[in-house]
C-alpha cells in the first residue's frame, strides 16, 4: 500500500510542492536556477536534478510509481504515475 503524499517535501535543500490537477495529473515541482549546456539548451540546476532523482527513489520506496523530468525556466517535476 502506498503512503499518502505530503504537500511539501524537502530533499537535498530543495523544497518540492505537490500539485494535483485531478484526472491523475499529480506531480511535485521545484524551481531552480536557469542553466545552459554546451549547446545553449536549458538544463536543470545539477543539485536540483539530483534532488529530483532522490525524490523519485523516496516515492518509489513508499509504494508510488514516479518519474522525473525538467521543463523550461529552471523547473523540475517528479510525476506520480497512475
Amino acid at each position: 500500500m502506498s503512503k499518502e503524499l505530503v504537500k511539501r517535501i524537502k530533499v537535498n535543500g530543495h523544497t518540492f510542492e505537490l500539485e494535483d490537477y485531478g484526472d491523475g495529473d499529480v506531480f511535485y515541482q521545484c524551481r531552480g536556477e536557469v542553466m545552459y549546456d554546451d549547446e545553449h539548451d536549458e538544463m536543470p540546476e545539477p543539485s536540483l536534478w539530483e534532488a529530483a532523482k532522490r525524490l523519485t527513489k523516496i516515492l518509489e520506496d513508499d509504494g508510488h510509481r514516479a518519474d522525473y523530468d525538467h521543463s523550461e525556466k529552471g523547473w523540475v517535476e517528479v510525476t506520480i504515475l497512475g
